[in-house]
């Protein structure tokens, strides 16, 4: 995998979202936040979460949504259940994923993350595919960025998230990037 100059993984599907904006100016990318999610919650394998960072999910498509109405996310990467991924951002725009956060005594960790979303749950196991790949971008964007840290949604705003979640393998992870 490569991150291109324009932020871009090379061969990922780019689908913009309008929910982005500009870096702080002389902000390095340095962090990785790994996120969860899916629409309508614990299951997979629609367009939904597409849908809400493009700005056009449909809110009465189910009773779920009426709750994100007028949510306007986004994030950079998006790692299906299969390993595909898409892409919502260019990583030299700030993604709207991290909300009210903080890491490392930084506060914004949108200003200097880059968000990776995987299809998922909770408390439902993520895929082989999942973490193979996600360990092939989490590569890629250091070969790329000055990163420093992977964390979880959970770390960087506790009590307020909790995902990527218990199911979620922290030393396959790491130990699946090591053989990269």
């Amino acid at each position: 995998m490569l991150i291109g100059e324009d932020g871009l993984l090379a061969g990922a599907p780019f689908i913009p979202s309008p929910h982005f904006d500009e870096r702080p100016a002389g902000v390095d990318i340095s962090l990785i936040v790994v996120h969860g999610i899916s629409l309508p919650p614990n299951q997979f394998g629609g367009d939904e979460v597409a849908r809400l960072f493009t700005g056009t999910l449909n809110w009465d498509a189910h009773p779920y949504f009426q709750g994100l109405r007028g949510m306007r996310v986004s994030a950079h990467f998006y790692v299906r259940r299969s390993g595909r991924v898409l892409q919502f951002v260019s990583c030299r725009h700030r993604a709207w994923h991290a909300g009210a956060s903080r890491w490392a005594g930084r506060e914004r960790c949108n200003d200097f993350s880059v968000g990776i979303e995987l299809e998922g749950a909770d408390h439902i196991f993520y895929t082989d595919a999942q973490y193979e790949r996600l360990a092939q971008l989490c590569a890629a964007l250091r070969c790329r960025y000055p990163i420093r840290d992977i964390v979880g949604h959970a770390d960087i705003a506790p009590g307020r998230k909790t995902d990527p979640g218990p199911a979620f393998d922290w030393q396959r992870l790491h130990e699946t990037l090591a053989t990269l």
